[in-house]
C-alpha cells in the first residue's frame, strides 16, 4: 500500500512538472522601460546585429505603445 502511494506520487509529481514546461506557449514580460529598449535597440543597430529596416520597424513599434 505504501509503495503504491509512493508510485502514485511519484507520476503524479513528473506529470506536474511536464505539465508546467510542456510545449504550449509561453508569455514573456519586460521590466525594460521604453527608454532601456530603445537604447538596446540602437546598441543593436550599432553592432549590426540588426539592419537599417529593422531598426527603423521596431523603433516604431516602441514609439507606438509608448503612446498607448
Amino acid at each position: 500500500m505504501i509503495r503504491d502511494f509512493a508510485i502514485t506520487a511519484a507520476l503524479a509529481s513528473c506529470l506536474l512538472l511536464t505539465g508546467c514546461a510542456g510545449g504550449g506557449a509561453t508569455v514573456q514580460t519586460s521590466s525594460a522601460t521604453y527608454g532601456q529598449q530603445l537604447i538596446d535597440l540602437k546598441a543593436a543597430l550599432d553592432k549590426g546585429i540588426i539592419s537599417q529596416g529593422e531598426y527603423d520597424d521596431a523603433r516604431k513599434a516602441i514609439l507606438d505603445k509608448m503612446e498607448d
